[in-house]
């Protein structure tokens, strides 16, 4: 009985690191969401007090766009490995490493 309790709280201490991970990885993406809005809408606003024609603003809001939609992808859309695949990973590095 003491052994599926000590169980049960060492998942449940995993379980909340886990998810302590991911909320500070979602804070820190709408953090990297508001500055890059508000550094972007700064560079918007000098573009036009400037009158220059060309859009120029468009390079950094597009190459930085693309840092935060990966940002967004690893925070939102990426999955944890399972337990199979993990599984099948420590599988294949011990046979690599029985045949150095």
């Amino acid at each position: 009985m003491a052994d599926t309790l000590n169980q049960f709280h060492s998942e449940e201490a995993a379980l909340r690191q886990v998810a302590l991970g991911r909320l500070k990885k979602q804070s820190d993406f709408w953090l990297h969401l508001m500055i890059y809005l508000m550094v972007n809408g700064f560079l918007v606003v000098i573009w036009a007090m400037t009158g220059v024609p060309f859009f120029w603003p468009v390079f950094p809001i597009f190459g930085w766009g693309i840092g935060v939609a990966a940002n967004a992808w690893d925070v939102f859309l990426r999955h944890e490995p399972t337990e199979a695949q993990l599984q099948r990973e420590m599988a294949r590095l011990r046979a690599m490493d029985s045949a150095a």
